[in-house]
């Protein structure tokens, strides 16, 4: 992480929210906490794994910063532990680890974004801005069609208000940024979608941020809803675009 400056000039913060740091780094969890500080967050620290729970359970946190690297139950598990005993907030993990494969794993464990060390500080705050901001949604943006209750393509059924999935007689279980992204495609079926616009609607990130957090969930929305996941007919490819939603 670089050098954090206190006197810079931070944006007006509309809503302080807050955020829980899991990092046994104290240097860079000390910087850290101080930055979301200074942009209005309320802010806890944890550098025991093995306490994450408890201190969710206890702080409450409207967002998780997650190491990977961790002392005693690694990154990933305390995000699956979080999942399956219903714990929704935003996730964001942090690792020097920079395989697509991890970044796959974390977000199939639930993770909402995945930020690699090292990183530029104002990148990571407007990342836990947007992710703040898509946990509390004020309104339907206006480009966006209302979607009826149900949608059905091939032997997909996607329950709207429920956020439920099932292909034939079987649930799918998708992370939620995985049922949102499937959310802004089939709302605007058969129009090329980039990837930025994408990050936007989505993951609410400035258009310039670098990531290929879209291609991977995209990967992760074939596998498990596509026939053929390497041929797909519903969630197409727009080459030099990004993606277009076929019913």
């Amino acid at each position: 992480m670089r050098a954090v400056s206190h006197s810079c000039s931070c944006p007006e913060v509309r809503t302080s929210a807050r955020v829980l740091i899991v990092e046994d780094n104290t240097d860079l969890a000390f910087g850290l906490s101080r930055t979301l500080e200074a942009y209005g967050h309320r802010v806890a620290v944890v550098a025991d794994s093995t306490t994450t729970i408890a201190q969710v359970l206890s702080f409450q946190p409207h967002l998780v910063i997650l190491d990977l690297m961790m002392p005693g139950l690694d990154g990933f598990s305390v995000l699956e532990r979080l999942r399956t005993d219903g714990f929704v907030m935003p996730v964001l993990i942090l690792s020097a680890r920079s395989e697509e494969a991890d970044k796959v794993r974390g977000f199939r464990s639930g993770a909402d974004d995945f930020v690699t060390k090292p990183f530029g500080v104002l990148e990571l705050v407007e990342r836990v801005s947007a992710l703040l901001r898509r946990a509390r949604p004020t309104e339907t943006p206006a480009h966006s069609a209302v979607l009826p209750a149900y949608v059905r393509f091939s032997d997909v059924l996607v329950d709207v208000a429920a956020r439920r999935v099932s292909r034939g007689d079987q649930a799918v279980s998708l992370t939620p940024k995985e049922f949102d992204l499937l959310l802004a495609l089939v709302r605007q079926p058969e129009r090329a979608l980039t990837r930025a616009t994408l990050l936007r609607d989505v993951w609410g990130h400035a258009p310039d941020i670098q990531t290929r957090t879209v291609d991977l969930h995209v990967v992760e929305l074939r596998r498990k809803l596509e026939r053929v996941p390497s041929r797909p007919r519903h969630i197409r490819t727009v080459w030099k675009t990004g993606y277009r939603f076929d019913p």
